[in-house]
């Protein structure tokens, strides 16, 4: 999500292969020739929670965005298809899809924080996020002070809600959603006054509905990273991150889903 989502969200610890039927989870592991873990041979599986748009989402009944595609580099550089599998964010955070052989890495535009880090190994920061302030074009919201005695929507366990909760204008009201689009959809309706959510998926909310606007962002300084098993496979780690250093393959995938190349 963010996601600088955070563990708090109480989610379903259901976890569902995109096109595949449910089956007793096989544990074991297979090992590339460069020493890299996978629990399906020639295949990079990846954990996220859907849909954070551009980061991934479905479209045409296949998982695309930003996170996908930089994983999709790594992946090319082993020789290794890609799989999606589409879990509850709280069982990414805390560890155990890791931990339980359900993916290789996990994604979903997570920031990299002390607790996760606990409990997760972590890839080179991939992405620097701020947090973005959606109100409806032309109400005037300016910032968080604007929103005294109002309705502030943000996601479930996001450092966008976290960010709200520490710094609710008197007299506001925090609302939370279970995901993004809903959180969005409710400023955009109506139902909130504002949001508040990473830049990246607001902005690219805002550019089709025009109903809503940006206008401003709070920088937290926080960093996406990808994640991998705790102290388990240092070599994908490696692989992870020479694909976010491939600055022209990073740089196409940027340029795809956020309009620009990355300012230096």
């Amino acid at each position: 999500m963010n996601t600088s989502r955070l563990a708090t969200a109480a989610l379903s610890a259901g976890v569902l292969a995109l096109g595949l039927s449910a089956c007793a989870k096989d544990t074991s592991t297979t090992t590339t020739e460069s020493g890299v873990n996978l629990v399906e041979e020639g295949t990079l599986t990846i954990c996220t929670h859907l849909p954070y748009e551009p980061f991934e989402f479905t479209e045409g009944g296949e998982v695309v965005g930003f996170d996908v595609d930089v994983l999709k580099i790594a992946a090319d550089a082993e020789g290794l298809e890609t799989k999606v599998v589409d879990t509850a964010w709280e069982t990414i955070v805390s560890g155990s899809a890791l931990d339980n052989g359900d993916c290789d890495v996990a994604a979903g535009a997570m920031t990299i924080t002390p607790e996760r880090e606990a409990v997760m190994d972590f890839s080179d920061p991939y992405f620097e996020a701020t947090q973005a302030l959606l109100v409806p074009s032309g109400s005037g919201i300016t910032s968080l002070d604007d929103l005294a005695g109002k309705r502030i929507a943000t996601q479930e366990g996001t450092t966008g809600e976290a960010y709200v909760k520490e710094n609710l204008p008197k007299g506001a009201k925090a609302v939370s959603f279970e995901d993004s689009v809903l959180m969005m959809e409710a400023v955009r309706s109506g139902k909130a006054d504002a949001g508040v959510n990473d830049n990246g998926l607001v902005n690219y909310y805002v550019e089709q509905n025009p109903e809503v606007e940006v206008t401003t962002e709070f920088k937290t300084g926080e960093e996406y990273g990808f994640s991998v098993k705790k102290d388990g496979n240092d070599e994908l780690l490696k692989v992870l991150n020479d694909a976010i250093a491939n600055q022209e393959e990073y740089d196409k995938a940027y340029e795809k889903w956020f309009g620009s190349a990355p300012a230096e």
